[in-house]
């Protein structure tokens, strides 16, 4: 382990196949060194409006399916939002964004991100239609 000081930053692209949580755990460690650090935080950071992050179970797929349906539940498409520029899914993803947030920070331990046994960080994409997601991610450490 290194006794230096460790600041990364990285811009990390997903592209969702389609509206829901997708869990992409693996996909940000493939983009992110942190084997050399000891102690640190990776921060993430969603720069988009209609879709969030956030951290959750990681083992059965019915939580993916069961967040997306509580979520459009919670959040329903069927009002007459006054914000509806990109159609009717454009007002709830915005509000689904700010219920979930977009920003995740996560312990680094012993150069591995110090998740609980069944946590996941998951991309929420809200929109019928999704285009390709950018995600800040820093890492700091010692």
């Amino acid at each position: 382990m290194s006794n230096g000081v460790v600041f990364r930053k990285y811009t990390i692209y997903y592209k969702p196949p389609h509206r829901g949580f997708h869990l992409i755990t693996d996909e940000i460690l493939k983009e992110i060194e942190i084997k050399d650090i000891e102690t640190g935080l990776l921060n993430l950071f969603l720069k988009h409006t209609s879709a969030s992050l956030t951290i959750n179970e990681n083992a059965s797929y019915g939580v993916k399916e069961d967040m997306e349906f509580i979520s459009s539940a919670l959040v329903s498409e069927e009002y007459d939002y006054i914000h509806d520029l990109e159609g009717r899914d454009d007002m709830p993803a915005h509000f689904k964004s700010s219920m979930f947030g977009v920003s995740l920070n996560i312990p680094i331990s012993n150069g591995k991100l110090n998740l609980g046994l069944w946590q996941g960080i998951y991309l929420n994409e809200h929109r019928n239609h999704p285009t390709r997601r950018e995600i800040a991610a820093t890492v700091f450490g010692v």
